[in-house]
């Protein structure tokens, strides 16, 4: 961290402390440039970023003032969905998101892509293009079932962090995080079988049990502990659940790191009830906080935890390359990777391996979660200045994502249509619940350029939501006239 960036988060937390009170001027920069023994273009910068954060506003002449800001949203309650198996809907509603990811004209506020325009990724590209003019015939070949072994090395190495002892051979290499997903959930269950999925919950779970002919219960999740285990234990004690599939680290779409007491409490209620634990870390990487959290795999002992991820997040999801680590599922597995995809592509294999190698990967990542951090800080004020007062917004510990839930007559898929007109999209919080839940809520990317087009787009989405809400209020007030 730069001294000018050290300062603005001193700065910053004075003002979260009420130190510096809403509207009060703050101390002259060359107040501050002696106060800190610093320059005075060291206290400009911190301004600056202060500024841009909108936590403060300069005025002519007088200096700079703590900005009168709304107070900060509450964060969303346990979800409350209801507690039997359903089948998954909302394949039209995912087939819409996704068919729009490719248009350019369209500013996909609430994708799951993450930062690709940083200068850390470069490396990534000289090594594909030197792999190019090596013309070595071995990467345009098949390679082995469980992906090039020099991958699946480097991949037990990294997961030391987590907690994890791996080897090579405890890790599949998979077509991304997708299809370790994919094949986990079907190595275990069979059409008409019963999983168990947090609530929210990545919609890309939810299509592929639909795909395979499973239902899903949803178990209510907390924004801050993760899946509530006593209702999952009630669940268990109610059906014949196989699996439950968990985001415990930097989950998505709430943010959240569950505890890792709670992680072993489940680890010890899937071990009660005989059932396997999908864990998705695609996420895990990228929580602010160091070391990284443990994964619910480093606290197996009897091989229940499929632990899947990829570097879609992390580095690029156009690379496809994802894994898992099946424990006692492993054959089985195997069998389900061979009859979907086969082996995965071998040269970004390579290219990924040959990152990490050489060094590259572990600065890249601490750039990133440094980004991702600083964009969140100027996207939560951002949220806060423009949005309209009776929302509930998630506090993030990672990733780039926020969930934001608005009152229950908001209807997020006719602020869509609006959107549209704007050339703007966001992900409607209804595609991540396996029976339509969620219409009143939105999933966000802080991973965009934080700059003025950005800032721009969320005003405009800011007024949209607050027109929806003014409507949805102006319905209501109607309905009950008529019904009195």
């Amino acid at each position: 961290m730069t001294r000018y960036q050290h300062l603005a988060c001193l700065l910053s937390d004075r003002i979260e402390q009420g130190l510096y009170r809403s509207g009060e001027r703050l101390p002259s920069v060359r107040t501050l440039s002696l106060e800190h023994g610093v320059s005075i273009s060291t206290v400009q910068q911190a301004y600056h970023l202060l500024e841009e954060k909108q936590l403060i506003v300069p005025q002519p002449r007088s200096g700079y003032f703590v900005a009168t800001r709304k107070a900060t949203p509450p964060m969303p309650a346990i979800t409350r969905p209801a507690q039997r198996p359903v089948e998954i809907t909302q394949w039209e509603s995912v087939l819409e998101l996704l068919s729009s990811r490719t248009n350019s004209d369209v500013l996909q506020l609430g994708s799951g892509m993450p930062d690709l325009t940083q200068p850390t990724l470069k490396p990534l590209w000289k090594i594909q293009s030197r792999m190019a003019q090596k013309q070595d015939i071995d990467q345009l070949n098949y390679d082995s079932l469980l992906g090039v072994a020099a991958l699946r090395e480097q991949v037990a190495r990294l997961m030391i962090d987590s907690g994890c002892q791996l080897t090579a051979d405890d890790i599949v290499i998979t077509t991304g995080c997708h299809e370790a997903l994919s094949i986990s959930i079907r190595a275990i269950c069979q059409a008409g079988d019963i999983i168990a999925v947090e609530s929210p919950t990545f919609h890309g779970t939810m299509q592929t049990l639909r795909g395979f002919g499973i239902r899903a219960i949803e178990i209510p999740t907390d924004s801050v502990t993760g899946i509530s285990l006593e209702a999952l234990e009630l669940a268990f004690e109610q059906w014949p659940i196989k699996a439950v599939v968990v985001v415990p680290n930097c989950n998505n779409p709430l943010g959240f790191i569950m505890p890792e007491s709670r992680k072993r409490a489940l680890v010890t209620l899937a071990q009660r009830f005989d059932a396997a634990i999908i864990e998705d870390d695609v996420y895990g990487e990228l929580a602010w906080e160091y070391p990284r959290p443990v994964t619910i795999k480093s606290l197996d002992h009897d091989g229940r935890v499929l632990l899947c991820s990829s570097f879609s997040k992390t580095l690029a999801p156009g690379l496809r390359v994802g894994w898992v680590a099946p424990g006692r599922y492993r054959d089985r597995v195997l069998h389900m990777k061979y009859i979907s995809t086969g082996s995965t592509a071998t040269q970004p294999q390579h290219a990924v391996a040959e990152f990490i190698r050489l060094g590259h990967y572990l600065p890249h990542l601490r750039r990133m979660r440094q980004v991702y951090q600083r964009n969140y800080e100027t996207f939560s004020c951002w949220v806060r200045h423009y949005f309209p007062c009776g929302i509930c917004v998630s506090r993030p510990q990672g990733s780039f994502l926020m969930w934001i839930e608005l009152p229950e007559a908001f209807d997020a898929v006719r602020l869509n249509t609006e959107l549209r007109e704007l050339n703007m999209q966001v992900a409607v919080g209804s595609l991540f619940s396996a029976s339509g839940k969620y219409r009143n809520c939105l999933r966000l990317n802080y991973g965009l350029p934080m700059n003025e087009h950005t800032e721009q787009a969320i005003a405009q989405l800011g007024a949209a939501v607050e027109r929806a809400m003014l409507a949805c209020s102006i319905e209501t007030v109607h309905t009950s006239s008529l019904t009195m």
